[in-house]
């Protein structure tokens, strides 16, 4: 199917050489690690892939996905951190297991291939069966538990924030198969309201950007209050001419955290200053088309000295949805 005109935020020869650069990081099992050599998390490899379906490279998308089939334990969740099919932390995360629902939604809005979603659906089951089972009576998610089966205390604004947007990517999967989604709509709703309404359910980690602004992002804040929430902290974490602080403290820009604020832009119609911060975290691209992570605005020295297959995908989906295309239908439809 045509894919979406990306020359709108940068031309199209430049983005394809990004999703090149995603795939060749690819393993043959299928894994997308940080970089060669590098860890691999399930959330930053489900990233990855997310943008290998918007460049149009779906069998290499497909080989992620098969992956996580392949992965998955049995009680639907995958650990933190692997390293050549090893793992190498066993933590058991909310955040990292739900996302597998938001790649496969995003890959349908791509591709509308069903044949994908009815292979995929068991294993979404199987990941929202194990993040439904650390919703607490509040509405918020716990951010994980141990292989021993021990809970944390409580959620990470973030982590739930994303979480919020699977559980939505879930409901809408299991809609277009023609299966109930009231229960993933309803234990939206409740974490939603826990994000907005229970701060003390979650670990505060207000000096990192993500925390900021991932309830716009994943959808748990929309409108004037989503507005509100950018307005009051924009120029404590925005670095004119250069993206967004990682860390409110640090003289530290991401291209990650830069374009991911663009995405929530988007969803908000404030599409000029979504445009703006894209075109910021320009300086971080390399020779290679792949971007570094970060980068000192000070020095302008890149730190770490890494280009993450993730922090390209996020600057792929931010050009996505500067372009119109499915990134904006999949973080703007709630």
């Amino acid at each position: 199917m045509p894919q979406p005109d990306l020359a709108l935020a940068l031309e199209q020869d430049d983005l394809t050489a990004t999703c090149d650069a995603i795939a060749s990081v690819q393993l043959p099992d299928g894994s997308i690690p940080w970089y060669h050599g590098g860890r691999m998390d399930p959330w930053n490899h489900v990233e990855a892939a997310m943008a290998l379906d918007v460049g149009g490279l779906h069998q290499e998308s497909e080989r992620a996905y098969a992956w996580l089939m392949r992965n998955q334990r049995p009680d639907g969740s995958w650990h933190a951190y692997y390293r050549g099919g090893e793992v190498i932390d066993s933590t058991l995360d909310s955040n990292v297991t739900a996302y597998l629902a938001t790649g496969v939604w995003l890959n349908y809005l791509v591709t509308h291939d069903r044949r994908f979603l009815l292979r995929l659906w068991p294993a979404v089951q199987g990941a929202m069966n194990f993040v439904l089972g650390l919703q607490m009576p509040s509405g918020a998610v716990r951010w994980a538990r141990n292989v021993r089966g021990r809970p944390t205390r409580k959620g990470l604004v973030a982590g739930a924030s994303s979480v919020h947007l699977s559980l939505k990517s879930a409901a809408r999967i299991a809609a277009a198969l023609g299966h109930d989604h009231r229960g993933y709509d309803a234990a939206a709703m409740r974490l939603a309201l826990a994000i907005r309404k229970r701060p003390d359910q979650f670990l505060d980690k207000s000096r990192w950007a993500m925390d900021w602004y991932y309830p716009v992002l994943g959808g748990a804040l929309r409108g004037a209050k989503a507005r509100r929430r950018l307005e009051t902290h924009w120029t404590d974490f925005v670095q004119l001419g250069r993206g967004v602080r990682c860390v409110v403290h640090r003289p530290w820009v991401t291209a990650a955290e830069t374009c991911e604020l663009a995405i929530a832009l988007v969803t908000l119609g404030e599409t000029v200053q979504a445009r703006q911060l894209f075109d910021w975290a320009q300086h971080l691209r390399g020779d290679d088309a792949a971007y570094w992570m970060g980068a000192n605005y000070k020095s302008g020295d890149f730190y770490p000295p890494e280009r993450p297959s993730w922090s390209s995908a996020a600057v792929v989906l931010a050009a996505d949805a500067l372009a119109g295309g499915p990134t904006v239908r999949l973080f703007s439809a709630h």
